[in-house]
């Protein structure tokens, strides 16, 4: 049965908190108000001082297939980010072969429609000489096109000048950018072998991934956006100075240039690189206290858009290796929405500013359609937390492929309850109903 109706939560939704019920019927928010009777055919689910939230969207994250099953799959990853309360992802492209191509892209489409447990979309990837293939991307049922300016997992490296300059003046769609001045980083990676040679200490990272390697390439696709007026969105910002080219005198459905926050960078340090070591190394770096005090306060004052994961696994034997061969990335999505549900906690950040950046600002940024809100008539993708039990991370209970997190060891003071994928019920207090796939993120064209 894939009709519910959640009694007695806290609903926390653009802005407000009251307590209410929310019916669910065939797939969609049919009612909110502060009751409903209880329709027959309709199962009820006590929701009496839990929190119901939309639920998140995430709009960046690697699920390694195809290619790189090893780390992790569509499956498994969409399994971790619905155990998180994440009821819809966008999958970056750089994956195994790169998806290049229409046919390429829709390769992974293929195999979300079949095997993904959370709503999905994929990025088409933009390379030094596609732009053609670019420009064939449907607006209406791809999420964006996503550019490396700086080279990371993958090696999909936009360095050309002539062709960002292309693609800024041609593509009319979201341009999604991860920037890092790569001719900084070779220099300084450079400067860090001669002096260590293969035994480069992972506390260099945010050195060698520096300040100016992220500001010099952030400035140089800001610059670009405005000189062609495109809509550009800034991936996993990790200095303070980045979060000055970024404004908030425009409401969000009117900004053209935007901006995304990661956990890592919201919640990790570079003093965090003796304990952490690898399992902390991200592209772009984890920096310094003050980077990610600026961070927090961009997001708190709308300069920063979104808050995702850059959730990218890889194994611990990968992790283990010597910095100059250790990837970067780590697996976020179980953990994410409880994760920001702490600051709240600590009052660094309201729950309403979480719900908000997490599930309705990526909705209103990508032009979603109803998706990232509880009101009637939307699709049903709700989660419910409860805010009266702890959930303690460690190996046993990691979920993605990889079967570790960079938060083992810590207890948030909030659990992940349930979550709804399209009005079904895809995971409750441990449990996956795992017959129904979620479905293709459709877009407005505006």
């Amino acid at each position: 049965m894939n009709n519910y109706l959640i009694k007695a939560g806290i609903i926390v939704n653009e802005g407000k908190q009251f307590v209410g019920d929310v019916l669910i019927l065939n797939g969609r928010i049919e009612k909110i108000a502060s009751s409903i009777d209880l329709p027959s055919g309709v199962s009820e689910i006590n929701a009496e001082g839990k929190y119901v939230l939309p639920g998140c969207i995430d709009d960046q994250v690697h699920f390694r297939e195809p290619g790189l099953t090893h780390k992790g799959t569509i499956f498994t990853e969409s399994r971790a980010a619905v155990a998180g309360g994440i009821t819809s992802f966008m999958e970056m492209p750089n994956t195994v072969p790169n998806a290049l191509t229409q046919a390429l892209l829709e390769d992974k489409y293929q195999i979300a429609a079949e095997t993904s447990l959370a709503n999905y979309s994929f990025f088409m990837g933009a390379s030094n000489d596609n732009l053609e293939e670019v420009l064939k991307t449907n607006h209406q049922n791809i999420c964006g096109i996503k550019i490396f300016m700086g080279s990371s997992t993958g090696n999909m490296l936009v360095d050309k000048e002539a062709v960002l300059e292309s693609l800024f003046s041609r593509v009319s769609m979201l341009i999604a950018t991860h920037c890092e001045d790569e001719l900084t980083v070779r220099r300084n990676m450079s400067l860090f072998q001669e002096k260590y040679g293969e035994d480069i200490p992972i506390e260099a990272h945010p050195l060698i991934r520096s300040e100016e390697a992220c500001f010099l390439s952030s400035s140089l696709a800001v610059s670009l956006a405005k000189k062609y007026q495109s809509r550009l969105h800034v991936l996993h910002v990790s200095t303070e100075r980045e979060t000055h080219l970024f404004d908030n005198t425009l409401p969000l459905e009117k900004k053209h240039i935007t901006a995304e926050a990661c956990i890592h960078h919201l919640w990790f340090s570079d003093q965090d690189y003796s304990e952490k070591g690898n399992l902390i190394k991200w592209n772009p770096a984890v920096k310094t206290a003050a980077d990610r005090e600026g961070i927090w306060k961009a997001v708190l004052e709308d300069r920063i858009d979104v808050i995702a994961t850059d959730h990218a696994p890889h194994t611990l034997e990968e992790k283990a290796n010597k910095y100059l061969s250790a990837p970067s990335g780590g697996p976020l999505v179980q953990h994410a929405l409880i994760a920001m549900l702490n600051k709240v906690q600590e009052g660094r950040i309201s729950i309403e500013r979480v719900v908000e950046k997490m599930a309705h600002s990526p909705a209103i940024l990508f032009r979603i359609q109803d998706r990232g809100f509880l009101r009637e008539g939307y699709r049903a993708d709700i989660v419910i937390v409860d805010p009266n039990r702890n959930t303690t991370v460690n190996k046993e209970n990691c979920l993605s492929k990889c079967a570790w997190s960079p938060f083992e060891g810590y207890t948030f003071s909030h659990a992940i309850d349930s979550t709804f994928i399209n009005g079904r019920m895809a995971y409750s207090n441990g449990a996956f109903f795992e017959g129904k796939k979620g479905e293709r993120l459709l877009f407005t064209i505006s």
